[in-house]
């Protein structure tokens, strides 16, 4: 009995060390597409990353075309994806809100011979990134359908996300920011799409980057809730546009306490002087939170600006800053 108990405890053991994960350290892992390295996705290498980590974690994508539909799960923390160009190192997919897809439990019958359903904007996503404290960096995120519909590039969910030098290509509903409360940092990045192509009711500041218009349409659909304080802030941006592109507006409110700021940006000649639309609902006008403060180029025209929009005071944009914009429950800034 005892030479039993002692081979139980022994492959017990040896279970707990076989079952170890090899790869839960600080340890840089690489991926690339043409096999020279451990990985050859993106999703491989996320895959094998501890839950709730508590140092930080590189994942090194190596230049080429990732086709991939990737989840960053909300187990997962701390982790950074950089790739090695960012014009050159891609995650794409290509999902559409009106592809069909089966309804589950739902079979076809003679009355019903086609019982799909559309794959609607949520589940569109490239990359979805559920996890907190995760940064990419000098990567494109890419979402090449067809303008077919809305088509998700970048769909978050979780807190403390930070992107940095990244290209965010899409047209209708590129970037998502999916989780009122949630603090989102882009820096330097490049972001395109045609309507309301960055939407949503999370807390984003977005710092020197570049926001092009393909079309005639609305840059944002803010939905911030009545009591977040801040919702998308962009600074010291420059916003571009298609020659097609001639009349675009700053913003629409998906919600009716869309809180929207541009700051120190410059604003080219397709940003129409209304700035703002109510998004057909005259009751938007006495919530909407739209501001500007000290922009310039041609699109910057303050005395045309619809009535219920409102420049700010030098006073008033010195007290916006990432400290303050990002205070919540902690005291998190991006480094």
């Amino acid at each position: 009995m005892k030479k039993l108990i002692l081979l139980i405890l022994f492959v017990c053991v040896n279970l707990t060390t076989w079952a170890q994960n090899p790869y839960d350290n600080p340890d840089t892992l690489y991926v690339s597409r043409d096999g020279s390295c451990e990985f050859r996705s993106i999703a491989q290498a996320v895959e094998v990353c501890r839950a709730f980590m508590d140092y930080h974690k590189v994942i090194f994508v190596k230049k080429g075309v990732y086709k991939e539909k990737i989840v960053i799960p909300s187990w997962l923390t701390h982790i950074e994806i950089c790739g090695e160009d960012a014009e050159n190192t891609i995650i794409t997919w290509d999902d559409h809100a009106n592809i069909r897809i089966a309804k589950i439990g739902v079979p076809s019958t003679p009355d019903n011979p086609d019982p799909r359903q559309t794959m609607g904007t949520f589940r569109t996503y490239t990359v979805k990134v559920e996890g907190n404290y995760i940064t990419f960096k000098n990567i494109t995120i890419e979402n090449n359908a067809p303008r077919r519909g809305q088509a998700v590039a970048l769909h978050t969910e979780g807190d403390h996300l930070v992107f940095v030098n990244c290209r965010i290509l899409g047209n209708q509903d590129t970037i998502y920011t999916g989780m009122a409360g949630t603090r989102l940092y882009f820096r330097d990045c490049y972001i395109e799409g045609t309507t309301d192509f960055i939407f949503g009711p999370s807390t984003a500041w977005f710092e020197n980057c570049t926001i092009f218009s393909k079309i005639n349409s609305f840059v944002t659909a803010a939905a911030t809730p009545k009591d977040v304080k801040y919702g998308y802030v962009f600074n010291h941006c420059k916003l571009i546009a298609a020659p097609e592109a001639e009349k675009v507006y700053l913003g629409r409110p998906w919600r009716p306490y869309a809180y929207t700021l541009f700051m120190n940006c410059e604003l080219g000649a397709h940003i129409v002087p209304a700035g703002w639309q109510n998004w057909g609902n005259k009751a938007n006008e006495q919530t909407a939170r739209y501001l500007e403060y000290n922009n310039t180029g041609e699109g910057a025209k303050p005395q045309e600006r619809v009535a219920w929009s409102k420049q700010l005071t030098k006073k008033e944009a010195a007290k916006i800053t990432p400290e303050e914009v990002f205070r919540m429950d902690n005291n998190w800034l991006p480094e």
